[in-house]
């Protein structure tokens, strides 16, 4: 091809005295091109995929009843332990609240000691005892 470059050489002349080969298919022709489409069938069917989430749920409901079982014994057995302590509870609330109302009578004599008539202890009003509320949890 350098041979074409030089002058006065001899080359090529003209583009047609250059041998051609032409491109064509191959004997037998080309293999025919399937343009459908293929979805392969993978995986499992509907019905298989639902009875494994029916498996799955009702084994989540087991669970759950089973957990359901446990708290019910576990808050039963914490009911039963409060009603087992409270006589003492209440025996200890008992002595606390003797202590509290002696000591407020005796605050009581000692700011209305210059009142005639005044007794201690003895309520100015009409109105119905109630324990006091101390914050502690009594079973139901």
């Amino acid at each position: 091809m350098a041979e074409g470059l030089r002058r006065g050489s001899a080359g090529m002349k003209s583009i047609k005295d250059m041998a051609s080969r032409q491109d064509g298919p191959p004997p037998g022709g080309f293999p025919s091109i399937r343009y459908g489409r293929r979805i392969p069938n993978t995986g499992p069917s509907g019905v298989a995929i639902f009875g494994i989430g029916a498996i799955i749920m009702g084994y989540g409901f087991y669970k759950v009843g089973q957990t359901n079982h446990q708290r019910r014994d576990w808050k039963r057995e914490k009911l039963q332990a409060r009603m087992d302590i409270m006589p003492v509870l209440q025996a200890e609330e008992d002595v606390r609240f003797v202590e509290a109302q002696q000591k407020a009578w005796n605050l009581e004599a000692k700011i209305m000691k210059d009142v005639p008539n005044w007794k201690v202890g003895e309520r100015p009003y009409k109105t119905r005892w109630m324990p006091p509320n101390t914050g502690l949890i009594k079973p139901t």
